[in-house]
């Protein structure tokens, strides 16, 4: 009997499909989907190509779908045939228009390989964009599992990058999904910045960066999550393809300085009390790397917190994701001290006693790095002995 690939797609049912995916990967996961390719002009192609659970994993496992030639199997090194990103994908493709054992220049040049990566490209896009349109719901179900695969695409495939605008989803940090579009006509109004940029903010560990993300809050902005290996390549693609859209970490400044805008606060204390409340967190704050700023914010922010530049944070995670170790960037961060704060503004400028503002400063330096999930070891066990004292 002729394999499950060469059949009509009519004739078979779920479970035959299912079936096959066993035969051919006895120990994965059932797939998600799968696309039937049969096609007899201008190229001959068959096949089954299966949609994997990706998850977080960008595992890019080069032979995990088969090339055939007339059913005889040719090889499971497919790259040169299929555009990188659908590597990821399982099955089967087979074609006696693929020509064989020629250069791998060759095969990028041949007109029939061209046309058949095109063709695989475009029904892999037409099948993820009729699931979201038919059941929207049970694909954003499923956009854990697929968001790398199409993440991937749209940063590897100009062709897959204009169609994929339509189905690639943005989840913010209550859960909810939008189209790309969607979500810039949702945000537009309260985070167009004073540059008309959009500013989309996000994060990658909504427990850590929880005060942050509250904050947002409280000024009407959304914030996104981005929490895949591939999110920093994603973000920085849809700035250069979108023009008009930045992304912030929501720690990467002061809540007012994220989205910029044209009001200013002023600061409730002088110029030479603000001397000498720098100079107050100078002597405490010695790590290389760390920058003090005195910013006047709302008095209901809090009187410290440390922002980490999204430019240099960029920076050292393309570095770690590249295992480039030469030259690496040393931690860098700012603490942001709010002199319009109460315990700023009222209580350290008051106070007398040298030792007292020395303790005062240092404490609220570690409630800071506690907020970032800087404070570890000796630090944070002599920062609770300390507050277990105060509170005697």
């Amino acid at each position: 009997t002729s394999p499950a690939w060469k059949k009509s797609p009519r004739s078979l049912k779920d479970e035959d499909y299912k079936a096959f995916y066993s035969e051919l990967y006895p120990f994965s996961a059932p797939p998600m989907f799968w696309i039937h390719l049969n096609i007899d002009y201008p190229f001959n192609l068959t096949g089954i190509l299966y949609f994997p659970k990706l998850g977080n994993n960008l595992e890019l496992q080069k032979n995990k779908i088969q090339l055939y030639s007339n059913q005889v199997f040719v090889t499971d090194d497919v790259k040169e045939i299929v555009p990188e990103f659908l590597t990821l994908l399982h099955g089967v493709i087979d074609s006696p228009d693929i020509p064989l054992n020629v250069s791998r220049s060759y095969l990028q040049a041949d007109s029939n390989v061209r046309k058949i990566t095109g063709y695989i490209t475009k029904k892999v896009a037409e099948k993820l964009n009729s699931l979201f349109k038919k059941d929207r719901k049970a694909y954003e179900e499923k956009w854990t599992d697929l968001g790398v695969f199409v993440k991937y695409g749209m940063i590897s495939e100009e062709k897959f990058y204009n169609k994929a605008l339509k189905f690639a989803l943005l989840k913010n940090v209550d859960d909810k999904f939008f189209t790309i579009e969607e979500y810039k006509e949702k945000i537009k109004k309260q985070q167009t910045d004073k540059h008309d940029k959009i500013v989309m903010l996000y994060t990658n560990n909504p427990t850590e960066h929880d005060s942050f993300i509250q904050a947002a809050k409280n000024r009407n902005y959304d914030v996104l999550e981005f929490d895949t290996v591939i999110d920093n390549h994603f973000i920085q693609h849809l700035e250069h393809k979108m023009g008009d859209v930045t992304f912030v970490r929501v720690d990467a400044d002061t809540i007012d300085n994220l989205i910029q805008k044209d009001e200013k606060i002023e600061s409730v204390l002088n110029e030479k009390e603000q001397e000498k409340v720098k100079e107050m967190f100078s002597q405490v704050v010695q790590e290389t790397g760390a920058q003090i700023e005195l910013k006047a914010l709302s008095p209901n922010d809090m009187p410290c917190m440390i922002t980490r530049p999204e430019f240099i944070r960029r920076m050292q995670e393309m570095q770690s994701l590249q295992g480039m170790s030469m030259g690496k960037l040393p931690d860098t961060y700012n603490l942001v001290v709010n002199t319009n704060h109460p315990l700023i503004a009222e209580k350290l400028v008051k106070m007398k006693s040298e030792e007292k503002k020395k303790d005062f400063v240092q404490h609220l330096y570690s409630l800071a790095k506690l907020n970032q999930g800087m404070l570890k070891g000796a630090e944070l066990t002599e920062f609770i002995n300390k507050s277990v004292s105060m509170l005697k």
